[in-house]
């Protein structure tokens, strides 16, 4: 999470798509604090749409995802990619 602007990049897999985006949450708060304290939607800015073959379908500054639609939520800087 960059200090400063408490944005933290995450990947979002959902049954039909990869979603690349940042959250913005408090400082101190963890990306588990943010969702469990989200309400049905999650705000992402940033975002980045794919479907599973990798194939882009949107770009856009500002998105909002059901969050009962998340199946995985994780900081993109943990992920290491082949």
């Amino acid at each position: 999470m960059n200090e400063l602007d408490n944005k933290t990049k995450v990947i979002i897999l959902t049954h039909q798509h990869h979603i690349t985006g940042e959250v913005e949450s408090f400082p101190t708060a963890r990306l588990t604090d943010y969702i469990l304290q989200a309400k049905a939607f999650i705000a992402l800015t940033d975002a980045e749409i794919r479907d599973h073959n990798g194939r882009k379908i949107l770009r856009t500054p500002f998105l909002d995802i059901a969050r009962d639609k998340i199946e995985v939520i994780m900081p993109a800087q943990e992920v290491e990619l082949n």
